[in-house]
């Protein structure tokens, strides 16, 4: 299951950085900038099919303290909550974990620091968080999530976003089985997962790229009835 992220953060920078580090491990991710926009989002999200797992806020944010997000979110849903900031005086992060954040870390951090306190975070929650595989090489196929790069025969393939997004699901969790609705829920969100349509047409877009016989597919496997799974790889 890819677990959802709500990154708040208004610096526009940082939020693209992190938000294309999380995407290369596995999670899905939303991004706001401000504490009206969180809000609205965590309302909306919340009691839809597919709520967060995860929200990592910023305190400095334009319309208002990150503070204020924290104490409203926590009134209302059980999600863990990660806070990023600047400030560094301790009265100020015993304040904040005392008012329900499960972590607190300060800036400037590395993205591996950020994934290790994700995954204690999660972990502390109940939640099973494995590492994610981001490469993937089997016979004459090559694929580096974190290069976003695709290669048959050592030659660069060109998918478009959908069809990466669809491999890189599989590449995740190659050599096990996805659902059609998982993948539908994970690659086109929550109000696809009747479209099976869909699957069928991008899978045979990426067979036909990918395949040596697409119509005797030995990597994108179909699992009947069930789902799609990678082959094992090497």
């Amino acid at each position: 299951m890819v677990l959802r992220v709500l990154l708040v953060e208004d610096d526009r920078e940082l939020r693209r950085t992190l938000r294309d580090a999380l995407a290369v491990e596995g999670y899905d991710v939303v991004v706001s900038a401000s504490a009206a926009d969180a809000t609205a989002v965590l309302r909306h999200t919340m009691v839809s099919l597919a709520p967060f797992d995860l929200l990592i806020l910023d305190l400095g944010l334009p319309d208002g303290d990150g503070a204020d997000v924290l104490h409203r979110v926590r009134a209302q849903f059980e999600l863990p909550i990660l806070i990023i900031s600047a400030r560094h005086d301790d009265d100020n992060k015993v304040h904040l974990l005392d008012a329900g954040a499960d972590d607190y870390l300060v800036k400037p951090f590395s993205i591996s620091e950020l994934l290790a306190r994700m995954r204690v975070t999660l972990r502390h929650r109940g939640t099973a968080v494995q590492a994610p595989r981001t490469h993937y090489h089997l016979a004459a196929l090559t694929v580096d999530l974190a290069k976003h790069e695709v290669r048959r025969r050592d030659e660069l393939v060109h998918l478009t976003p959908t069809e990466f997004k669809l491999l890189a699901r599989l590449v995740r969790q190659a050599g096990q089985v996805v659902t059609h609705r998982q993948l539908l829920m994970d690659v086109w969100g929550a109000e696809y997962v009747e479209h099976t349509h869909y699957l069928r047409l991008y899978m045979g877009q990426l067979r036909a790229k990918l395949e040596h016989n697409p119509t005797e597919p030995e990597l994108l496997l179909t699992e009947p009835g069930v789902g799609y799974r990678l082959a094992e790889p090497e």
